[in-house]
């Protein structure tokens, strides 16, 4: 990973009024505090925390039967909402599979200046984290000039391969140039920084992104390869920053039956907690898991190894968990 010279990544009117979601300092599973978002400051939303193909997942009829019979929920993939309700902006990290029912709940507790969205941070082209711009486009919203933030290599993949050329070409889009390690100044002194992550990069780079609000620093990595291969220490990164979310995929290995999960080089959920336990509680908890794979079955609040993780010190992100800045 390049980093700038200006980074600190290393360095030491609301609509429904009513309308409740988990506030950010649960504590356990259990310890629910419900609460109303701000109106007077930025905060941010969960949309979704299951990795690219959700759950349940195409063809696993044993996980829809298991919604059907109230077992379990639908988990939408990994998406944020950034909202600002002084400038009436709101901003969307990844466009996922399940961007209508995401836009449905943004609508319900946030008003943008541009509709659906005053900017779409993309992190990479794999499918969960770019397919929901087809939404934007002619066949569906037929939306004007959204503001799409991207990657030099992720600019090039959506303006020259259909059908995501189209939206270019149609409008549909505008697409704002992102460079490593450079901030994108927003309105109310909202700061977004993307960096480069390693990871499997066919179509464009993996960014996470670096959020910064009143002082505030939020670290969202939602997909990388192992840690080692990392040129930043992740343990100093929880340190230096206020909230990490970070990719989740695997609890552990073996996971998958039949497949080599080596070629599948995400951070196990076990591997990371293990690299972080010397961490202070205050830093443990920090952390919160995302992206979580339909197998992971930390992906089930009623799993023993759900607890485990609180039990460890961390935590694990949920659908409608508001962070405050």
């Amino acid at each position: 990973m390049r980093i700038a010279p200006t980074s600190t990544l290393k360095r030491k009117e609301p609509v429904l009024a009513l309308f409740l979601f988990l506030v950010f300092s649960c504590n356990s599973p259990q310890e629910y505090h419900r609460t109303k978002h701000p109106v007077d400051q930025p905060y941010l939303v969960v949309l979704g925390v299951a990795q690219d193909a959700g759950y349940p997942q195409a063809g696993q009829r044993d996980e829809f039967r298991l919604i059907e019979e109230g077992k379990r929920k639908k988990q939408h993939t990994v998406s944020l909402c950034l909202v600002d309700p002084v400038s009436k902006k709101r901003y969307l990290f990844d466009a996922t599979p399940d961007f209508r029912e995401q836009l449905e709940m943004a609508d319900k507790f946030s008003t943008p200046t541009l509709y659906p969205y005053d900017g779409i941070f993309l992190t990479h082209a794999h499918i969960g984290h770019y397919t929901g711009l087809m939404h934007i486009g002619f066949e569906a919203m037929g939306a004007s000039a959204v503001p799409v933030y991207a990657m030099p290599r992720m600019k090039n993949f959506l303006g020259t391969n259909g059908p995501w050329s189209q939206l270019v070409n149609f409008k549909n889009i505008v697409i704002q140039s992102l460079q490593d390690s450079t901030t994108v100044e927003l309105p109310s002194s909202i700061k977004v920084m993307p960096f480069t992550v390693p990871h499997r990069d066919e179509y464009s780079e993996t960014v996470g992104f670096k959020i910064t609000v009143n002082g505030k620093h939020m670290v969202f990595i939602p997909d990388i390869d192992k840690w080692e291969t990392w040129d930043v220490d992740i343990r100093e990164v929880v340190k230096e920053n206020d909230y990490i979310l970070i990719d989740a995929s695997f609890y552990k290995d073996g996971e998958l039956p039949g497949r080599d999960m080596s070629k599948i080089p995400h951070p196990f959920t076990t591997e990371s907690m293990e690299l972080l336990k010397d961490l202070s509680p205050n830093d443990k908890g920090k952390v919160y898991f995302i992206h979580i794979n339909h197998s992971n079955p930390i992906l089930d609040e009623k799993s023993k190894e759900h607890r485990e993780v609180f039990d460890l010190g961390f935590k694990v992100a949920l659908e409608g968990q508001i962070f405050t800045f």
